[in-house]
């Protein structure tokens, strides 16, 4: 992104259930061999499939990709396999941040070093993460650019957060919320919007200053909404709920890819996008995981609530130069779509709400929000 070349990634994560029930399967052995068959089926220059933190969860990351229509051909065949790996054990992937029913008391960690001493220092903590996100690394190759942008763009993370929603309900509850999945997220220590540093040295400084004192290994425990990953030279955008629908979530690393591009042509021209205070930008955060779309956010340039359908067409605005250049036009007017048809959150709710007031109990109306999630995993591929 410092030059002429352009370089994206996306990881997603995903739930493994039974078809049939609804229900999450933790099986480890089960979960290795989906991962085994995607391994066998596609090449690393596709990507990669991992265990995640839960025994019903999967992982899959793109190889590195030079275009945002090169990222959308890897993650459909990352996704299409797991699909298939899973269907062949009569499972199914989902790609929600929250199951509707799942109780995180009854899930077990994958059996693992790194999760078992994860389990181990965040106890309680650890053992509610039945959660999901999409992570999207933009490459920028120069470290002070890349801390320069990190106070930049976490203006924009609320924005984003809008449009990613797909976690409305809890252990068998509407819990009022259209990302849940932040608030169980923010048990954690690390989390939340990043700090503000002067320089890269400024910020090398605190992340040594944890690991001398034990706290931490490295920065791969710095878990902010975004990040300047702790060993590749990208800014990884984490506040993301996992997008049900695939072009809804290339959408959304099209636009944030944009918006990064736009603050380096700031740059470039000496200007810079208005620095505004955690506290501030916690409220939009708030608003986004609260209400999605349904609400708007606030605008501190004028400190007004603004529509959030106002607000998206002023980034798309923005970023016009942007994705003419990087070639993603289509792509940042998907997020339109989004708002017509409604989020993954928005969707599930409706669901369950028609369902309930259809006379179906309990089960049945969460039982057609899985079976929705099922289908429109895999709708796009």
């Amino acid at each position: 992104m410092d030059g002429a070349s352009f370089t994206i990634g996306i990881e997603e994560e995903y739930l493994l259930l039974d078809p049939a029930s609804g229900d999450l399967v933790g099986d480890q052995a089960v979960q290795e061999a989906i991962i085994d068959d995607v391994k066998s089926s596609l090449s690393e220059d596709i990507g990669m499939a991992t265990p995640e933190f839960l025994k019903a969860q999967v992982e899959v990351g793109t190889s590195v990709c030079t275009s945002v229509q090169s990222v959308r051909d890897r993650l459909r065949a990352l996704r299409l396999a797991v699909a298939e790996a899973a269907d062949k054990r009569g499972l199914a992937p989902i790609a929600a941040s929250t199951h509707p029913t799942a109780m995180w008391s009854r899930l077990q960690h994958t059996d693992k070093e790194r999760y078992s001493m994860l389990a181990n220092d965040l106890q309680e903590v650890a053992r509610r993460l039945v959660i999901c996100g999409m992570h999207v690394h933009v490459g920028i190759a120069d470290n002070e650019h890349r801390i320069d942008l990190l106070g930049q763009i976490a203006y924009f993370l609320p924005h984003l957060l809008v449009l990613t929603t797909s976690s409305p309900f809890w252990q068998g509850r509407d819990t009022g919320l259209k990302s849940y999945r932040l608030a169980v997220f923010d048990e954690l220590p690390r989390t939340g919007l990043p700090e503000s540093f002067d320089s890269w040295s400024h910020y090398e400084k605190h992340i040594t200053a944890l690991v001398r004192a034990g706290a931490v290994e490295d920065g791969s425990k710095i878990w902010w909404d975004i990040r300047p990953h702790y060993k590749f030279p990208t800014l990884e955008m984490r506040i993301a709920d996992i997008c049900t629908r695939m072009e809804d979530g290339i959408a959304v690393a099209a636009t944030y890819a944009c918006l990064l591009s736009m603050l380096q042509r700031l740059r470039r021209k000496n200007q810079r996008w208005r620095n505004y205070s955690n506290m501030l930008i916690q409220e939009n955060r708030w608003r986004a995981q609260r209400y999605g779309k349904d609400r708007g956010l606030i605008d501190f340039g004028i400190n007004s609530e603004v529509p959030y359908p106002d607000l998206l067409e002023e980034i798309i605005d923005l970023v016009a130069e942007d994705a003419d250049r990087l070639n993603c036009m289509d792509e940042v007017l998907h997020t339109r779509t989004i708002l017509e048809r409604g989020t993954s959150a928005d969707n599930q709710v409706r669901i369950y709400r028609e369902a309930k007031a259809a006379g179906k109990d309990e089960t049945a109306a969460f039982k057609d929000v899985t079976d929705w999630l099922i289908a429109a995993t895999v709708q796009d591929l």
